[in-house]
């Protein structure tokens, strides 16, 4: 049984109710690995079950194994709670925890957590198809490579397992399993509720290592890519079979001069460009790179893409290890993503460790002069697995240490010159001092640019700022 837990809704989003595809690609390799093996996925958002619901499920199924969705930190408890319901409900069953946050704490969390049995760290997919046939076979689990497991009072790690070579060679995520929920998954922020939206993965990590992100380290500092033909495909497949119109593009880093014609024109040969829309990740120093294929993907669909943006502070980028930032790059990159149409949204960090102030507001600044048709603001988190919190944990700034609010949006850190409330305050002002302006909220509600009309008649209802104060 994979779960999909109870969980709250991170309001920076508004109404979103995304597939839980994590569950959907490790079911769709296990469902291919072993055909026999029988696979319930219990999404508890779309479902709407809350707690006991899930408890009743599980009591009622008996499962073997019981596998919750472990994608965010800030989901740790809730992944905590359905493994201390499956023991309760179904005492023999195997918990099986993975993802960031358990493979770079597996001892800690075993050691902490008596609910817990098995941590699979990195990549899932053939790690949980062998931890699977051991656990049927009643086999011992110790040469199953890639998981943490308790071993005799103490816990065993046992070697890690190389990464999948081939992204192609993946079947298709179990999208069918979910079926019955396809047409109310949704992103409300970016289209009406009625629009089914599907995630698509066209690559697993990223050739950068900014020191404040987990995805280089668990993916190794490797960016493996699926080809252009087989994402068309899953975009096509999904489109024909569940009618799916928006898609996510999950890629951390979506390379635009390298991938942006072929996966382009892949989706277009498809024919299906003029019905779906989609969005993904891109770095603004490739985006200008890859200037002239904008109007090529922004005709296959691509209407929105998330650039990071942080800080102007040529010094503050460097200390993050984000290279080739620069202010003009960053100007350029929002201005050709206008030309074309594509709406952008700009992502900017406070609260690293010099951060005064000055240097936030200098970040407010910076953002009200780049113009982005929407900025995200963002606490510096400190997210195991990263070097961030390795060093904060190590000198003592993490003052904070409930996993709920390592969301970006609560202050997990002071600075040197600011308290952890003080930064907190901050990063209100950040918002207000964006979406408080008239000006940019009436250019927003008119734009020429149905999308950017569309996000900002939706802001406008969201209270957004409402929910940032409650938070100080």
């Amino acid at each position: 049984m994979f779960v999909e837990p109870p969980k709250d809704p991170w309001f920076i989003l508004g109404e979103y109710m995304p597939p839980p595809y994590a569950l959907l690609a490790l079911a769709g390799y296990l469902e291919r690995s072993i055909p026999t093996c029988e696979i319930e996925i219990v999404d508890c958002q779309a479902e709407r079950l809350d707690w006991n619901g899930l408890e009743d499920r599980i009591e009622s199924a008996k499962p073997d194994i019981v596998a919750p969705s472990s994608l965010s930190t800030a989901n740790t408890y809730a992944v905590l709670r359905t493994a201390e319901l499956a023991k309760r409900a179904s005492p023999k069953a195997t918990t099986v925890v993975g993802g960031q946050h358990f493979t770079a704490l597996a001892e800690e969390s075993l050691r902490q957590y008596p609910d817990l049995d098995v941590v699979v760290r990195g990549e899932g997919e053939e790690t949980f198809v062998q931890l699977v046939k051991g656990i049927d076979s009643g086999s011992s689990l110790d040469d199953v490579k890639g998981i943490s497991l308790r071993n005799r009072g103490d816990v065993l790690h046992t070697a890690s397992r190389d990464l999948i070579c081939d992204l192609d060679s993946l079947p298709y995520p179990a999208y069918h399993l979910v079926e019955k929920h396809m047409k109310t998954y949704y992103f409300a922020l970016m289209a009406e509720k009625n629009t089914p939206f599907g995630i698509i993965e066209g690559s697993r990590g990223c050739q950068h290592n900014c020191s404040y992100c987990t995805q280089w380290r668990f993916w190794e500092q490797s960016h493996r890519y699926k080809s252009p033909g087989r994402i068309a495909d899953e975009m096509e497949n999904l489109h024909h079979k569940y009618g799916t119109r928006l898609f996510w593009l999950t890629d951390d880093n979506f390379d635009v001069s390298r991938r942006g014609e072929r996966v382009s024109g892949e989706i277009m040969d498809r024919g299906i460009s003029e019905d779906i829309a989609w969005f993904t990740q891109a770095r603004c120093d490739d985006i200008v790179e890859g200037r002239d294929l904008l109007p090529d993907m922004r005709k296959a669909g691509c209407v929105w893409v998330l650039v990071g943006f942080d800080t102007p502070s040529p010094v503050t980028l460097e200390q993050l290890r984000r290279r080739n930032l620069d202010k003009a790059r960053a100007k350029e990159a929002v201005d050709l993503l206008r030309e074309n149409s594509i709406f952008s949204q700009g992502t900017f960090i406070i609260g690293e460790r010099k951060d005064t102030r000055e240097s936030i507001t200098a970040i407010r600044d910076y953002a009200d002069w780049l113009d982005p048709d929407i900025a995200t603001f963002m606490a510096l988190t400190p997210y195991p697995g990263t070097e961030i919190y390795e060093t904060a944990r190590r000198n003592g700034w993490i003052e904070d240490t409930n996993w709920s609010n390592y969301d970006m949006v609560h202050a997990i850190m002071p600075t040197e010159q600011l308290t952890r409330k003080q930064v907190q305050e901050e990063l209100y002002e950040c918002y207000r001092s964006f979406f408080g302006s008239w000006k940019r909220r009436y250019q927003g509600m008119l734009s020429p640019n149905l999308i950017t009309r569309r996000i900002y008649q939706y802001l406008a209802r969201q209270a957004i700022l409402t929910g940032l104060r409650s938070l100080f």
